[in-house]
């Protein structure tokens, strides 16, 4: 079953390192929104776009495949359909601890396979959001 209790979601929302599958350099799309805000609050990027060079003034990665740092949690901003071979490649590293799938974004087989090898799951919710309601920083 996918987190969905507010301890769950602070203890994900405690690790650091975030993969944005989908980040995007468009200002105005969710996929920069959300982790520009997340970057502001502390969070450490890795950006994979394979159209893009650069997102956030990090190096973007073609796949998770290519991101040499450490990961805690991918952050998934692509289509459900996409979501399965994403949880492939999270499942091929060691350092994967979570998969977060943002708002309309679900996958009830990937989240199970995830699951059976360990990986946290969380599917149709908004990372930002629940930053925003669960955890408090003095800048806020």
């Amino acid at each position: 079953m996918p987190i969905e209790d507010a301890d769950g979601l602070r203890r994900i929302l405690g690790y650091n390192r975030v993969a944005v599958v989908g980040a995007s350099t468009s200002y105005e799309k969710s996929a920069h929104i959300v982790p520009a805000y997340l970057q502001r609050h502390g969070y450490e990027l890795r950006p994979v776009n394979p159209t893009a060079d650069e997102i956030f003034g990090i190096q973007a990665y073609d796949s998770l495949a290519d991101v040499i740092q450490p990961i805690d949690i991918v952050e998934i901003f692509r289509p459900s359909d996409e979501v399965p071979g994403i949880v492939e490649q999270a499942l091929d590293r060691d350092d994967v601890k979570a998969i977060w799938m943002q708002p309309g974004i679900r996958n009830d087989d990937a989240v199970q396979k995830a699951e059976a090898n360990g990986i946290e799951v969380v599917q149709d919710r908004c990372m930002k959001v629940e930053h925003g309601q669960l955890i408090r920083h003095p800048m806020d």
